[in-house]
């Protein structure tokens, strides 16, 4: 996920250092841990150079472990993003690989309270195992896109869905339209809204609904980032804003101009 945010901000991935803390260290459980982060680091192009292990008995369940970690990346001022996002500029999306380490607090919930993981997917995934898929990385492509200098601005959908992550890389005066007929999102994310019986912009606010990446893109570069990934969508427009963003007043007028600026315009 750190990788992730470095390359959306026009870094390249340099090294990543882990915390690791449980209630007791069983080194096999230990080294599975370890292994599932050195190949991450590998697919990400960066190097696992150090560490904190912490056993710390009473403070966690049995065979419970909290992990966090963090990195670092290289990146010249004119490199760094957003850069140029003007209006024309193409939203190109680029597929998630399920519903990467976000939206969690939800899914334990409907694990939980529901009989979403009862039933598989149409194609026999395990409800589990669809939410268990291992965050994308999108380094290769992106470093490949940001050394061709084709791209303007770049926002990994994490936490606060595309609401809160694509404002990131728009200017104050421009805003995003997307078109929501150009991808289907895919089955997991059905079935959770089903499950939760919420409105799809909750959704949007809180999923990435199969597009981990979304990138502004010059008209006549669009084909040329296409070709970077098969699976690549054209899913809106940079356009301009049509009110200024709210900068002050009511908590009910910071809301509607939140709802208005943040929607999926159509």
């Amino acid at each position: 996920m750190v990788a992730n945010d470095l390359v959306a901000s026009g870094a390249t991935p340099l090294f990543f250092l882990d915390y690791l803390a449980t209630d007791q260290l069983i080194p096999s459980r230990v080294e599975d841990v370890v292994r599932g982060i050195a190949y991450g680091c590998r697919e990400a192009q960066m190097s696992l150079i150090g560490g904190e292990t912490a056993e710390m008995p009473g403070m966690y369940p049995q065979k419970h472990y909290d992990l966090a970690g963090f990195a670092v990346g290289l990146a010249s001022r004119e490199q760094l993003l957003p850069q140029g996002v003007q209006t024309g500029d193409v939203l190109i999306g680029l597929p998630s690989s399920g519903v990467h380490s976000n939206g969690f607090s939800l899914v334990r919930a409907l694990l939980a309270e529901t009989n979403f993981g009862m039933m598989p997917l149409s194609d026999g995934t395990e409800i589990r195992t669809a939410l268990l898929t291992p965050t994308r990385l999108y380094v290769k492509p992106m470093l490949r896109l940001l050394k061709a200098g084709l791209l303007h601005g770049a926002a990994h959908i994490t936490g606060g869905g595309f609401t809160e992550n694509v404002p990131r890389l728009l200017p104050k005066d421009l805003a995003a339209r997307f078109d929501p007929q150009a991808w289907q999102w895919p089955e997991i994310f059905q079935r959770i809204q089903q499950a939760a019986a919420i409105s799809d912009d909750e959704m949007r606010k809180t999923f990435n609904l199969g597009i981990g990446m979304v990138l502004a893109v010059a008209p006549e570069n669009v084909a040329a980032v296409l070709q970077a990934d098969p699976h690549a969508k054209r899913i809106g427009q940079v356009v301009p804003r049509t009110q200024p963003r709210w900068n002050g007043g009511s908590h009910d007028q910071k809301a509607d101009c939140f709802r208005f600026w943040h929607r999926f315009e159509l």
